[in-house]
């Protein structure tokens, strides 16, 4: 290791190696950080030199060594190895450590096909210099290690063939806020994108990976969650399959409502022949939904929902079941499994549940969603009617059907209908909501499609995003970034392109925002309250109803600027019906917090000026995104104070927020005894927010008798669930104790999709 061996640089010249540059860079790095140390990074990296060794390869040995020392003991290699991460991915963006200038770099990333060239129409350089001035490319370095890396892997241009990147992240941040605001009038608009960058870029709004992405290039579908309902002919099932080869390749996440195909034996052509059931087009789904690979990564991901009441539902609830021949499983797809009111009574009176085809109980499958009363009295018809096909079963034995399946396999999901209508923006009869999507939050209206170019059928698609409530100081920040977010999210459904006229003509007349929360764990531990106690539910009224009021107020004064929605009318809003109105009342039996903001008077101005936007809230599992702005995932409790999250970028390690100091309060997954309070925090999340929740369930054997956990819990789970007005539940984790701080990477959302 002398002048007698030769570096290559990245331009290929060669130099002799100098150990004193590497020490700088790794200094560098490690300044200001606490329990951070030169020596051992260089000791544990065991570069072996020999002639003629790259500097990158260099480089990211290091980089790995300084990663592979973060611990509970020294969480600040997390930054030591992001400022390495950032200095290496700057070099090989530029070629050296300092950014160009914005404008010649626009200009170069157009010329090359990378940014979309409207960018150069719609600004001039003087703009471009004017966002260089509020620019800080040292952002950069607060950053950790899995941001740096989940930037690299996903969010940054570049040729993924080759490899080559071609911005950091600031560049990323401005030309985003650049582009969503672009065609706001002249006078404000710089002032509107630099709001917007200092926002997002500071972490308060936390952006989904479709729009991180891809806003600032020249593909422009950015919606994270995709609804398609499925009619019971063959031209709406054959366009429900091109619809969704269209959004897969397109990297969104698909849900897909197929609860209307009619039972296998069911009758077609007047008799001609009989129907061959669900199966065989739940695996022309899957077919459609694993035929397009996501970014060339994996392939893509659904949820298909069907009702509990369906006559094939026992063939149905086992279809993910590792048991069985593949003729009669479809297993790449997840479930969602629709329940209502009336099949929760079954249960708790030990009744029985009549399973009936679709196609035999006219008008029950609509008013499954739309009016609970009618579907009761045509259910209780439709089994006395000795004409109709049907079959019985004891209401416990299907539900610990559905119960066991959902333990074993993890992703059966669970959708009480009539809170998705009952605690809703949307009038039911008008614009019922007939499913969620793959992430279990998003609660929009659908319709068939009769064919691929059919206007009339209605593609819902949820454009997210969220804030991150370790980074506000006060409630009172909400009605800024509010603001914000509700306006540049409206503008991306403008400046978005639509594939499938359902999906355009959708979003223009309903104009569907989701905007959630990350951080919701290192919120509690900052305010040192817990999910199991009951101590964070009245910080979560209050937190919730901010949101909520602050989002509403927003599209209310975007409607004054710029009009109403089309389909306004088709809201309960359009009546003066707020969320505060319609929400489960058993909510109040565990937090007595009063409404603290003027709900009346934003009333009176819904009904006078309408909303913009006919939903604004949505609650998503955020596991991506929130790595980028190192928090904890949506409002879920950690594994661990750090997460080994696994992706295809590799193992990556996260520390919880603020460790050193708060590391005593958090209260870690499977410390957790037991699912009432996190239950209970979703209810009062619930009250307020107008799609729904991705809400777990979690269960640690250890904790019951013989090591195994009860079919009755986990129904007692569900009623729990229902009773508090929780519209849906997203993932069943059981602890299996081989690590409990690991977590894979969300791989049921397609890649970009619903991870904010």
């Amino acid at each position: 290791m002398t002048n007698s061996l030769f570096v290559t640089k990245r331009n290929g010249k060669k130099e002799n190696i100098d150990l004193e540059k590497i020490h700088r860079v790794i200094a560098w790095a490690a300044d200001g950080l606490e329990h951070v140390s030169v020596s051992q990074v260089e000791l544990k990296s065991h570069i072996q030199f020999y002639d003629g060794i790259k500097t990158e390869d260099i480089h990211e040995t290091i980089i790995k060594a300084a990663a592979d020392l973060i611990s509970e003991e020294t969480p600040d290699y997390q930054y030591l190895a992001a400022r390495l991460a950032v200095f290496h991915l700057r070099k090989k963006a530029y070629g050296k450590f300092e950014p160009p200038a914005l404008y010649q770099h626009v200009v170069k990333l157009v010329e090359a096909g990378k940014y979309d060239q409207h960018l150069l129409a719609d600004y001039s350089k003087e703009d471009f210099d004017h966002m260089a001035s509020f620019m800080d490319h040292s952002r950069d370095l607060n950053f950790s290690y899995a941001a740096v890396k989940q930037l690299e892997g996903k969010y940054l241009v570049q040729n993924r063939v080759s490899g080559e990147i071609y911005e950091s992240a600031q560049f990323l941040y401005v030309l985003v806020a650049a582009c969503l605001f672009a065609k706001y009038p002249t006078e404000s608009r710089l002032t509107y994108v630099e709001n917007f960058y200092h926002a997002i870029s500071t972490f308060k709004i936390s952006l989904p990976t479709p729009i991180m992405a891809g806003v600032r290039t020249p593909t422009r579908q950015f919606s994270s969650c995709v609804l398609i309902e499925c009619g019971d002919s063959l031209d709406s099932i054959n366009a429900t399959s091109s619809a969704i080869v269209k959004y897969v390749s397109q990297r969104a996440g698909i849900g897909v409502n197929a609860g209307r195909i009619r039972a296998l034996g069911s009758t077609i052509r007047n008799g001609e022949a009989f129907h061959t059931g669900c199966i065989p087009f739940f695996k022309h789904f899957q077919t459609a939904v694993k035929s397009c690979s996501q970014g060339g990564v994996r392939g893509g991901a659904a949820t298909l929902f069907y009702p509990l009441w369906h006559l094939e539902v026992e063939s149905l609830l086992v279809l993910k079941n590792n048991r069985g021949v593949e003729e009669n499983r479809v297993r790449h797809l997840d479930y969602g499994v629709q329940f209502n009111k009336l099949m929760y009574q079954r249960l708790i009176k030990g009744g029985y549940i009549t399973l009936f085809s679709p196609s035999d109980v006219p008008g029950l499958y609509d008013a499954f969603f739309e009016d609970q009363e009618k579907f009761e009295r045509l259910y209780v018809q439709y089994e006395n009617d000795e004409s109709i096909r049907k079959k019985r079963i004891k209401a416990i034995e299907l539900f610990t059907l559905f119960a066991q399946e959902r333990a074993s396999t993890g992703r059966i999901y669970l959708q009480n209908v009539d809170h998705c209508n009952t605690h809703s923006p949307f009038e039911p009869t008008k614009a019922a909501i007939r499913q969620s999507n793959l992430c279990l939050e998003i609660a929009l209206p659908t319709k068939p499609m009769n064919d691929i170019n059919d206007e009339n059928g209605e593609i819902a698609l949820c454009t997210l995003s969220a804030f991150n409530l370790g980074a506000i100081d006060s409630l009172d920040e909400l009605e800024g970034l509010a603001d914000l977010a509700v306006r540049a999210l409206d503008s991306l459904l403008d400046y978005q392109d639509y594939p499938i006229p359902a999906a355009q003509s959708a979003s223009m007349a309903r104009r569907t925002l989701g905007i959630g929360v990350i951080n919701y764990a290192y919120y509690l531990a900052k305010n040192g309250l817990y999910y199991s106690n009951g101590s964070a539910n009245n910080l979560t009224h209050r937190t919730f109803e901010a949101i909520q009021y602050y989002l509403l107020k927003a599209t209310n004064e975007l409607a004054k600027e710029q009009g109403p929605c089309p389909k306004f009318n088709e809201t309960r809003l359009a009546q003066g019906i707020l969320p505060i109105d319609t929400y489960k009342k058993s909510i109040d039996d565990i937090t007595g917090e009063p409404l603290h903001l003027d709900w009346e008077t934003l009333r009176e101005s819904i009904k006078q000026h309408g909303v913009r936007n006919s939903t604004v809230s949505a609650l998503m599992p955020s596991e991506t995104s929130s790595q980028i702005s190192n928090a904890t995932n949506g409002i879920e409790p950690p594994r661990g104070l750090i997460s080994i999250k696994a992706s295809k970028d590799g193992i990556l390690k996260q520390v919880v927020p603020e460790y050193e100091r708060l590391k005593g309060n958090y209260e870690l997954l499977w410390n957790i005894p037991n699912n009432q309070g996190y239950l209970e925090l979703v209810g009062i999340m619930q009250k307020f927010v107008d799609q729904a929740i991705s809400a777990n369930t979690n269960y640690d054997p250890n904790k019951f008798a013989a090591g195994k956990v009860p079919v009755k819990q986990i129904l007692q789970d569900m009623l729990t669930a229902y009773k508090l007005g929780v519209k849906t539940l997203y993932y069943h984790n059981t602890r299996d104790g081989a690590n409990d701080d690991f977590e894979a990477e969300d791989d049921s959302c397609a890649d970009g999709a619903c991870k904010i």
